[in-house]
């Protein structure tokens, strides 16, 4: 299958290790172990940096639990998982701030309520970041380049040092809601950038997701989502969203003819 785990992957070990600790608590593998997991559904698995952190006040890592290469597979279809992404990072920050608070909360508790006025959101913003390196950068301390997966830290980064700060830099850093812009731009033409302030369309998690040509034509790639059956939530079918004619995505996954069309409004 695509995207399938990589024999000898750190990331892989650790995204199979939690699996099998979460089926089998009794029995945690080394690799988990090893790893302070904080989160795991079907789309992420989250641990805690203990080792290196690059902030004594909080440092995680959100590995995607597929084996995707590089952030250049994502599409405009993975915007709600980059929001998600975002919104988690932001819940689980701030539940180490808050040793009290529950830490296992499934996705379907909404990670986004901590988010749900311009305050919350701003607030967020200030403190901490979130957002993957780019190749052919990478953090030292956790060099793996090839198996997609994003910091989430706490303000200051007081324990990173100024050779590993390259990697954290504007030279190598993608904030995720840089990210979730630049997709929104190509799809929607609405320029949004990252800011302190936030704007209507942050509360929107599928806003851009879908795209289309000017005749109705819908050529929206397949996401990578996994949703939560339990919580009524589908995962995106192929047969609903077509892949981009002539794309790899379209020859994983045969969907309808490109025919398909999004339905118009009726004046």
């Amino acid at each position: 299958m695509a995207f399938a785990t990589k024999p000898g992957c750190p990331m892989c070990s650790i995204v199979s290790s939690a699996a099998a600790s979460a089926s089998a608590p009794s029995s945690p593998s080394t690799s988990s172990s090893a790893h302070e997991i904080l989160y795991r559904d079907d789309n992420f698995t989250v641990y805690r940096e203990t080792a290196n952190p690059v902030s004594s006040k909080g440092h995680i890592v959100i590995v995607f639990n597929l084996h995707v290469p590089s952030l250049y597979t994502l599409s405009s279809s993975d915007l709600p998982l980059l929001v998600t992404l975002r919104d988690l990072s932001h819940r689980l920050l701030s539940s180490l701030q808050a040793p009290s608070s529950p830490l296992h909360s499934p996705a379907s508790a909404q990670p986004q309520n901590l988010l749900a006025t311009d305050q919350g959101l701003r607030s967020t913003r200030q403190s901490f970041r979130v957002g993957f390196i780019t190749p052919p950068f990478k953090d030292i301390k956790i060099p793996v380049t090839d198996h997609l997966h994003a910091h989430a830290y706490v303000l200051p980064a007081d324990r990173m040092g100024w050779w590993r700060s390259v990697a954290y830099s504007s030279i190598a850093w993608y904030e995720v809601d840089d990210l979730i812009a630049e997709i929104r731009e190509e799809t929607s033409n609405n320029r949004v950038r990252s800011g302190v302030n936030p704007r209507p369309i942050d509360f929107v998690p599928d806003a851009g997701a879908r795209r289309g040509t000017a005749n109705g034509i819908e050529t929206t790639d397949a996401s990578l989502l996994v949703g939560d059956p339990e919580h009524g939530e589908a995962s995106p079918s192929p047969n609903l969203l077509p892949p981009t004619p002539g794309t790899a995505r379209a020859q994983r996954h045969p969907g309808p003819s490109p025919d398909a069309s999004i339905p118009h409004l009726q004046v």
